[in-house]
C-alpha cells in the first residue's frame, strides 16, 4: 500500500479521535453545568434567613435547618480530629519507617479495597459494632467513627504520594547534618509535601458531606438543637440526611433542592480551597 495512503488513513483516524474526544468533553462538561445551574435555579430562592437560622417545629409548621448544619459541623469536626492523625501517621510509618515491602503492599491493597466498598455496607458495619457493640447508640459519635474508616484510605494515599514526591537529596542532606530520623519527618519532609496532606484533608471534608447512606443507619435523622459534647452523644440528621428525610419521607421538594443547593455551593468551594490550596505551596515550595 502506498504511503500517502497509510498516511491518509493515519491522519483521518486522528481526526475522528479528535473528534470523538471533543464530543466526550462538551458532553461531560454540559451535563456538569446542566446539573450545577438546574440544582442552583431551584434551590437558591427557597434559600432564607428564617430557614438558615431556626429548628423545626412541628406544633407550628415550621421548617428550619439549623440543626443539620451544626450536625454537619460537628460530625466533621469529629471525623477530621480522628482520621487525620490515624490517616497520616499511617502513611509516614508506611512510607519511611517500613522496610517490609509486602507488608506496606498488603496495607496498600487493604486500603485501596476499603475504598472501593460500598457505603451502605459501612453504614450496616458501623450500626452493629459502634451502636450495638460498642454501645454508643445511634448517635453522631458513631456516625463519626463510621466515616473514620471511609475517610482513612483517602488521607492515607494522598499523604503517601506527597511523602513520595518530596527528593531524597533533602533526606539525605538533613542526616548528613546530624538530625535524627523523626527528626528529619518532621522539619523537612512534611514541610515539603503539606499541599497533599492538605489537600487529602479538603477531600475528605468533601466526601463527609456527601455521606448519606452510612449515616442512615448510625447517626440517625433527628432535627434537634444541640450543643457540641452534647450532639455527639445524640442522634442527628446532617445536610445530606435531612434532604433525604424531607424530600422523601415528607415532601418538601422546596426545603430539599435548598438544601442541594447549599450542599452545591459547599463542593464547589471545597474543591476550589484544594486547587488553589495546592497551587499556593507548589509555588511557595519553587520559589
Amino acid at each position: 500500500m502506498p504511503k500517502k495512503a497509510i498516511s491518509g488513513k493515519r491522519a483521518a483516524y486522528v481526526w475522528l479521535m479528535r473528534i470523538l474526544m471533543g464530543i466526550s468533553v462538551a458532553i461531560t462538561a454540559l451535563l456538569t453545568l446542566f446539573l450545577i445551574a438546574y440544582v442552583l435555579i431551584k434551590g437558591l430562592p427557597e434559600i432564607s434567613w428564617e430557614l438558615l437560622s431556626t429548628k423545626p417545629s412541628y406544633l407550628s409548621g415550621q421548617i428550619g435547618i439549623l440543626p443539620d448544619i451544626l450536625n454537619t459541623l460537628y460530625i466533621v469536626l469529629a471525623t477530621l480530629v480522628l482520621v487525620l492523625p490515624l490517616g497520616v501517621g499511617a502513611a509516614i510509618y508506611l512510607t519511611e519507617y517500613a522496610r517490609n515491602q509486602k507488608i506496606v503492599s498488603l496495607v496498600e491493597y487493604a486500603a485501596e479495597t476499603l475504598s472501593g466498598i460500598p457505603s451502605i455496607i459501612y453504614g450496616l458495619v458501623g450500626m452493629l459494632f459502634f451502636c450495638q457493640f460498642l454501645n454508643f447508640q445511634t448517635s453522631l459519635l458513631a456516625g463519626a467513627m463510621t466515616l473514620v474508616i471511609m475517610n482513612l484510605p483517602t488521607v492515607m494515599r494522598t499523604t503517601q504520594e506527597s511523602l513520595k514526591t518530596v527528593p531524597q537529596s533533602y533526606r539525605e542532606g538533613a542526616f548528613g547534618l546530624g538530625a535524627g530520623k523523626w527528626r528529619v519527618i518532621r522539619t523537612v519532609v512534611l514541610p515539603s509535601c503539606v499541599d497533599g496532606v492538605i489537600t487529602g484533608c479538603i477531600l475528605s471534608v468533601g466526601r463527609i458531606l456527601g455521606e448519606s447512606a452510612a449515616l442512615l443507619f448510625t447517626a440517625g435523622f433527628a432535627h434537634t438543637l444541640n450543643g457540641l459534647f452534647t450532639g455527639l452523644r445524640s442522634a442527628g440528621a446532617t445536610l445530606t440526611v435531612a434532604l433525604y428525610v424531607y424530600a422523601k419521607e415528607q415532601g418538601e421538594f422546596g426545603v430539599a433542592f435548598a438544601i442541594a443547593a447549599i450542599l452545591m455551593l459547599l463542593t464547589i468551594v471545597i474543591n476550589l480551597a484544594a486547587t488553589l490550596v495546592g497551587r499556593y505551596y507548589r509555588r511557595k515550595r519553587s520559589q
